[in-house]
């Protein structure tokens, strides 16, 4: 009987690692894949904007209209801006890479660190608003949208285990459905203004006095609107995913990426003002702009439907954008040793599975920890993508001054503009958004740590395993074999035999409590038998523990080996069974004792496998 084999019926088989190239992105795949998250937030982005002026008035609106129109200068100024970081770090990493290389070590940990957070966050956020638009079409489900957004992260992850065509093949429908519906959306309402099908609904002209507005309202709703503007970097994170030539590949994505946000962004917010939208609970602004546009009688009624679904769609896939980056920005991390190397390696399918996985825990964490309900989270959103915006457009201009001297500024305008505007963004949220946004300065402190730590780590490991110029070689005079000995089996036999071709001196210790003291001598006598010239040691336990007894006695043995410049070995017998379910019908002590064991200097552990045969 063919045994089954889990792992390739969930991911697949494994690909050579010669067809790494036939497994990367077209521009067409990549744009499905990469810019699910910026996309989405067509979906939120204009009715944040709203929302913030309608604390004051609905009169208040008309503001959204320049409101949008400096999002859409810090749109610009960004996609300029990570055309050129691709051009110019075409092996990826984005903000991290641009802000460690110009701005030092401390810049590039904040800005990776504060990416790595965000792509949690929107994993987490985005399941969580895909499982609530599923449990908006089907309230029976509502009590079950935390395990709901759970399937989803883990469904997402599969997905992108399988690989980056596979994921890539899955979101072309969802992405370009999306992208179509509002094509179609933004045609028929700009026909119907100009026909003057529509009526003109707004809550107030343009350039009327709203009174009470100030610029602090003004500057808290550009800053929610801006919101919008996240996943925009992703592309830059993951150019080594493009086919060749990647760097140009990617860029043009990028442009065609940001094209189409800003037409989308600008045609739904004028729409909206047009049609005098106001927020409510019961309804998303999109939604009611839809709703006004296709008329909602016949055919519009079917358009308005296939248009909400598209929009769930975009919404539960835009996780997907996080599954993209966070590999990548991890690889990078862990190639300057501020990450496990583990991060660095590809699994079965050319991906980097680990990344993948660590992605997908995190966000199942956040969604337990709120219970799939992510609101608190997205003002996070905004440090979290604004702080490497900042960094990254800053980097730029000091790689461009260092390089060109005092005519950097021809190549820096984007940079110090969207460098200026992400600036203003953070300072706007530490001003009037704290409360909201403190967690912040909690996890990044302690995830810059860790990052240090790890790096301590690495560096004193190699530290010691370097080869200094004049090498000592220590030439032992001998193998002290310990073997544990628990009953007189064949296993027992096996490593007792293994031991006496490897020992010079060879022993045998086995553990005894109270409980088992007739059977210790029985086993004792049998050893005996065998082996009458190898010293047996028996250890007592007073508490019925295996393991301290022996890392006692291994320590007494290894103190007179070192006086004798003798080495220790400890073979710890184990058998295996045929199949490996069966493992679970036997106690692991040989694990616990391998661990234990691997922690004493000098000393070195070795198993014995007996294997089964049925």
């Amino acid at each position: 009987m063919k045994k089954v084999n889990v792992k390739q019926i969930l991911v697949g088989k494994p690909l050579k690692s010669t067809d790494d190239d036939s497994h990367l992105l077209t521009k067409f795949q990549a744009l499905a894949m990469l810019s699910s998250d910026a996309l989405s937030s067509i979906a939120y982005g204009t009715e944040q904007i709203v929302t913030v002026l309608l604390t004051l008035s609905a009169a208040a609106i008309w503001y959204s209209l320049p409101i949008a129109a400096l999002v859409l200068v810090l749109l610009v100024a960004l996609t300029l801006s990570y055309r050129q970081i691709i051009h110019a770090y075409p092996h990826g990493g984005g903000a991290y890479v641009v802000s460690t290389e110009n701005l030092g070590a401390n810049a590039g940990l904040i800005a990776g660190g504060s990416l790595l957070v965000d792509y949690m966050l929107t994993v987490a956020v985005s399941v969580s608003a895909g499982a609530d638009a599923i449990t908006s079409a089907l309230p029976a489900l509502h009590p079950y949208n935390l395990l709901i957004s759970i399937i989803l992260v883990l469904l997402l992850m599969l997905m992108n285990l399988r690989g980056l065509r596979e994921s890539a093949g899955f979101l072309l429908v969802p992405v370009y459905t999306f992208v179509a519906a509002t094509v179609l959306l933004l045609i028929v309402g700009l026909f119907r203004v100009m026909t003057g099908d529509l009526s003109y609904n707004a809550t107030s002209h343009i350039g009327s006095v709203v009174p009470g507005i100030s610029i602090i309202l003004l500057l808290k709703a550009f800053s929610s609107g801006s919101a919008s503007l996240t996943g925009v970097e992703a592309i830059s994170n993951a150019v080594p995913f493009f086919k060749k030539p990647k760097a140009r590949n990617a860029a043009g994505t990028l442009a065609l990426m940001a094209m189409i946000l800003g037409l989308f962004f600008t045609g739904i917010t004028f729409l909206n003002y047009y049609l005098g939208v106001v927020p409510n609970a019961h309804s998303t602004v999109l939604s009611q702009v839809a709703h006004t546009i296709f008329d909602f009688n016949g055919v519009g009624r079917i358009f308005y439907y296939v248009f909400q679904l598209s929009t769930a769609m975009i919404l539960a896939v835009a996780a997907n954008t996080g599954f993209s980056a966070f590999p990548m920005l991890s690889y990078n991390l862990a190639k300057n040793k501020y990450m496990p190397h583990m991060y660095m390696e590809k699994g079965d399918r050319l991906g980097y599975s680990n990344g993948i996985i660590s992605l997908a825990a995190g966000a199942v964490i956040l969604l337990a920890i709120f219970n799939g309900s992510t609101e608190r989270l997205i003002p996070l959103y905004s440090i979290g993508v604004f702080v490497p915006f900042a960094l990254s457009q800053t980097g730029m201009v000091v790689k461009w001054r260092r390089e060109m001297g005092n005519k950097f500024w021809r190549r820096a305008i984007s940079n110090m503009i969207g460098a200026a505007i992400s600036a203003i963004i953070v300072l706007i949220l530490l001003v009037f958004r704290l409360a909201d946004i403190w967690p912040f300065f909690i996890v990044m402190p302690i995830l810059i740590g860790i990052f240090y730590a790890i790096k301590r780590h690495y560096t004193e490991v190699a530290h010691q395993l370097r080869l200094e110029d004049k090498v000592v070689d220590h030439v032992y005079s001998g193998n002290v074999v310990i073997v544990l000995v628990g009953n007189v089996t064949n296993v027992a036999v096996g490593a007792m035999s293994y031991a006496q071709s490897i020992g010079s001196e060879v022993l045998a210790v086995h553990v005894s409590t109270k409980e088992t003291y007739r059977k210790d001598k029985e086993v004792e006598t049998e050893f005996k038998a065998l082996y009458p010239n190898v010293r047996f040691s028996i250890v007592e336990s007073s508490y019925r523990d295996i393991v301290k007894p022996v890392v006692r006695y291994v320590d007494l043995v290894s103190k007179s080996a070192e006086k004798k410049n003798h080495t220790v070995t400890v073979i710890v017998p184990q058998f295996v069974p045929k199949h490996s379910w069966q493992n679970i019908l036997h106690n692991q002590m040989s694990v616990r004792m391998r661990y234990y064991l691997s922690w004493r200097d000098n000393v070195v552990v070795s198993s014995y496998s007996y294997h089964l045969k049925k």
